[in-house]
């Protein structure tokens, strides 16, 4: 098999990655052929690589430092013990003022473009304004907010006063903002009246006026008017500011030199089966794992422009504004990526002449469906890649980017996590894309596939682990004082290695293979199978909107793996369609993985950032009350859940 995308000499000439592995050759003395040499080196000196990322990338701490791995244990590394540095100083350094740092787009066809001198003054005047209202160093400063320029000003002013910041979208309802943002005691809240989805507003001052209520111990509200309902301050806790007047003030941007793993962020797992995970990240590690990724891996550099359709909610915010780390123009919309047409986000791409455009598996099949032809449609001649991660990605859409998205576009199917808030697996410009795979491990990233004894395994099934310490690996659970939560999620099953709870399967050539969670595994007749294959068959077909399989233990000991899936409009769950849905599954599968049955559904519920909810449903199939096996509060559709407990 040939491979779908193949870098030519001047790919590989051009790259980032070459000029960082000459680097890292002439450094040590070493001899690194290929990326493989490079990657291999990256987990076997660990230190010395990622002190190669600091000096590479011009890190300055005002401090010395010190060694950059002083201490190796998994969990509690310690990296650069004497750094004092600030991700929010390191984003603004020697950055040309009038050139676009932001640009921003909505449903309505409305564009904003932010200067780096003005997201500068923005930022350094609510930094001000913060500090005016009591907010300092390792207060929270929270925001439930759209996708819109606002939220990117507010987490860099945050982390310029050594506060720490957490958000999510509007679209959360009161209960499971509060379930994150409110726990953690925040000093302020930055907050908008509304936002508009799929041609429709969303008012939200009754929501924002409740998620106060539950902050008693606000300073300060800010809010950013979208146009539609005031916003009343009468018998609020706190001052309320207008957005234009928290940013109105001339003062300098004084960033504050905190510690390597001080607190730059908490973000939060799905928690649909229990309270979300509070995950907080470093300013140190965040910051040099994602100038390895956005300037290795996805070979961004300044003038380039970066779109990933993603929402505060999701870890692919803080990748997405983290663009501003190697220069480039970061691309920000706001509403929903298939309005007013299906195609509307590689209109955004040709317009904005963006470089990297990220988007879900989920976006990619509508597009199929369909019938979009992008690169017949629209003017994609600086688009460079497509990135894809939220779930795994089928061979079939693969392919059809491939032919579809323009020439020579390289498809970069990246899979990571919350957890370290970045890409454990993924792509690089100097390697070849094959069909259905993923190209190669990430720098610094010991990936690994263990069987259930802890040994590594090829060419099947195994659990996803990471060896050896990542820097953006979490400082701390929010609320875990004494790290048990932290370990028991991680390092329960293999102590000292990173357990991640994907299947993946590492080919004989070195790539990857992603089989979805390892905690909603099916395994039939002892055989472990991921429910990602059977996604990829079953999806490809026009009459499958979407679909859900679902491995369930019985008491008696049986086992039942019924296959649901959503219709297309007008399409009737026929004898014949099911044969055909059976076919699909046993040709691009394996005769195992045909399900028992197949069972017609009103939809697939997800969780809020668009993840099949596998492991609660099962839950529910198995008997489980739905009020104990998830919360509501963290679903798309929460009605869902009574149709699916009437299958039980």
């Amino acid at each position: 098999m040939e491979p779908q995308w193949t870098p030519t000499d001047v790919d590989i000439e051009q790259a980032n990655v070459t000029g960082f592995t000459r680097f890292v050759e002439e450094r040590h003395g070493l001899d690194l052929p290929d990326y493989r040499a490079l990657w291999q080196w990256s987990v076997d000196e660990p230190g010395d690589f990622w002190q190669a990322v600091w000096d590479a990338f011009d890190v300055v701490s005002h401090t010395d430092p010190g060694p950059a791995l002083a201490d190796a244990s998994m969990p509690g590394a310690v990296w650069f013990p004497g750094a004092k540095l600030n991700f929010a100083e390191y984003v603004f350094r020697e950055r040309p003022p009038d050139e676009a740092a932001v640009v921003h787009l909505d449903e309505e066809g409305h564009r904003r473009e932010i200067g780096w001198a003005e997201l500068e003054r923005r930022t350094a005047a609510l930094a001000a304004t913060l500090r005016a209202h009591g907010v300092g160093e390792g207060d929270r400063v929270v925001g439930y907010l759209p996708n819109i320029p606002e939220a990117i000003v507010a987490l860099l002013a945050t982390a310029s006063i050594g506060a720490v910041w957490a958000g999510c979208g509007q679209d959360y309802a009161v209960p499971a903002a509060i379930d994150r943002l409110g726990r953690l005691e925040p000093r302020a809240l930055v907050t908008a009246t509304g936002y508009r989805y799929a041609g429709r507003r969303h008012d939200r001052v009754d929501e924002v006026n409740r998620l106060r209520a539950a902050m008693p111990g606000l300073a300060l509200t800010v809010v950013v008017s979208d146009g539609g309902t005031s916003f009343e301050t009468a018998g609020q806790t706190g001052a309320v500011l207008d957005w234009q007047d928290a940013v109105s003030g001339d003062a300098d941007l004084d960033p504050l030199p905190v510690a390597f793993d001080h607190p730059l962020w908490v973000v939060f797992s799905s928690g649909t089966t229990g309270p979300p995970k509070g995950l907080v990240h470093g300013h140190g590690g965040v910051l040099l794992e994602h100038l390895k990724a956005l300037s290795l891996h996805l070979d961004l550099r300044p003038g380039d422009r970066f779109l990933w359709y993603t929402s505060p909610s999701w870890m692919m915010w803080n990748f997405l504004l983290s663009g501003l780390l190697v220069g480039c123009t970061v691309v920000t919309y706001d509403g929903a990526p298939s309005h007013p047409e299906v195609d509307r986000l590689w209109r955004i791409a040709a317009d904005e002449n963006v470089t990297v455009l990220g988007t879900s598996p989920g976006y990619v099949l509508a597009c199929i469906k369909a019938g979009v032809v992008p690169q017949d449609d629209h003017d994609l001649s600086a688009l460079r890649g497509v990135g894809v991660t939220g779930s795994t990605l089928p061979a079939s859409s693969s392919s059809w980017l491939a032919h579809n998205a323009g020439e020579h576009v390289q498809v970069m199917s990246i899979s990571g996590g919350t957890d370290v808030v970045t890409a454990f697996v993924g792509a690089v410009p100097t390697v070849p894309v094959w069909l259905g795979e993923i190209s190669v491990p990430c720098l610094g990233v010991a990936v690994d596939a263990f069987d259930e004894t802890g040994r590594p395994v090829r060419g099947e099934v195994g659990e996803l682990v990471v060896t050896a310490p990542m820097p953006s690996m979490p400082v701390r659970f929010w609320n875990d004082p004494d790290g048990s939560r932290y370990r028991d999620s991680y390092f329960s099953v293999y102590p000292g290695v990173w357990r991640h709870g994907d299947w993946i399967t590492i080919t004989e050539r070195g790539t990857f293979e992603m089989h979805g969670r390892s905690d909603s595994t099916l395994n039939r007749h002892g055989v472990r199978m991921g429910s990602a294959d059977i996604y990829q068959a079953v999806e490809t077909l026009p009459e499958i909107v979407e679909s859900l399989v679902l491995g369930i233990e019985r008491p008696d000991g049986t086992y039942r793996m019924p296959l649901f899936v959503v219709l297309a409009e007008g399409v009737t769950l026929t004898d014949d369609l099911k044969e055909r849905i059976r076919a699909a599954v046993r040709e691009h599968a394996s005769p195992r993985h045909v399900p028992d049955e197949i069972i017609a559904a009103p939809g697939v519920p997800h969780t809020r950032t668009g993840k099949k909810l596998e492991v609660p449903l099962k839950r529910i199939l198995q008997g489980a009350d739905p009020a104990r096996a998830v919360d509501r509060t963290a679903i798309d559709d929460p009605d869902l859940l009574d149709w699916y407990r009437s299958q039980a």
